[in-house]
């Protein structure tokens, strides 16, 4: 079976010059310095500061573990406000189906943490909504929190 996320390491190992690697399916993805839980608790204070509500955190992995399955560490969380979400609704009712926003954080096969989330652009797509300003504003204000998150 082909690894989905195999495109982000591949973008990443070449030396592209860009700050997040991008799949072809809409995901977005930031190598972290730090462990799953470590980058996801960074993330979850980040996002605190900064006054957005976290909704959820789910370790998936735990999830796995408790039906007797094993997963590599995975968590997601998912967080967001109103201010931000509303006026993205405004644009397309439909988008609300993909908010709050969701952070994923795994480690892959090799080792390597990756702190990831959907890309709004083509979220944006998929709801005719490639018009709306807020589309652009929140996107690079949640890429922020996660770079931020997956720094040194």
């Amino acid at each position: 079976m082909r690894n989905p996320l195999r495109p982000i390491a591949v973008f990443v190992a070449v030396g592209l010059s860009a700050a997040s690697a991008q799949a072809a399916d809409g995901l977005k993805a930031w190598p972290s310095s730090h462990s799953v839980a470590q980058t996801m608790d960074r993330l979850q204070r980040i996002v605190s500061e900064k006054g957005l509500k976290v909704f959820a955190r789910i370790d998936h992995a735990a999830g796995a573990a408790s039906v007797g399955q094993t997963l590599r560490p995975t968590e997601l969380l998912i967080f967001g406000n109103p201010q931000g979400g509303t006026p993205i609704m405004q644009c397309a009712q439909s988008f609300a189906i993909d908010l709050p926003l969701k952070a994923l954080a795994w480690q892959d096969a090799d080792g390597r943490v990756w702190l990831g989330t959907n890309d709004l652009a083509a979220q944006a797509a998929r709801h005719d909504a490639n018009d709306c300003a807020a589309v652009g504003k929140v996107g690079n204000a949640a890429a922020s929190l996660l770079e931020a998150a997956a720094a040194p």
